[in-house]
């Protein structure tokens, strides 16, 4: 996919990979890359900023764990992040239905 494709949803993609649990951003590329079925395939540099970003916007917080013998920031949804998840959930569907009836 381009990346031109996904310019503007990838906050929202990240949000939505992080509101069923916790996450390094390894396993968040990897759940991305398998919910969409290879579509979003994205580089370390495309996904770190943005888990950075949505961090210092407070929809996310992190922390550092261990595990399997290597510390590994893990991010997680703050109450923020899952009120603006909600909300962009509730505008995509709109979005959605908007394009459907233009081009259907």
């Amino acid at each position: 996919m381009r990346a031109e494709t996904l310019k503007g949803h990838l906050d929202f993609l990240l949000l939505a990979i992080l509101s069923d649990e916790p996450a390094h951003g390894y396993r968040i590329i990897e759940e991305l890359k398998r919910r969409s079925a290879g579509a979003f395939d994205l580089p370390e540099g495309t996904v770190y900023p943005a888990l950075h970003r949505l961090e210092q916007s407070g929809l996310l917080a992190s922390s550092w764990a261990s595990g399997s013998g290597r510390r590994r920031r893990v991010y997680r949804l703050t109450a923020r992040g899952r009120r603006g998840l909600a909300g962009a959930r509730r505008d995509w569907r709109g979005f959605t239905r908007a394009v459907e009836a233009v081009v259907t």
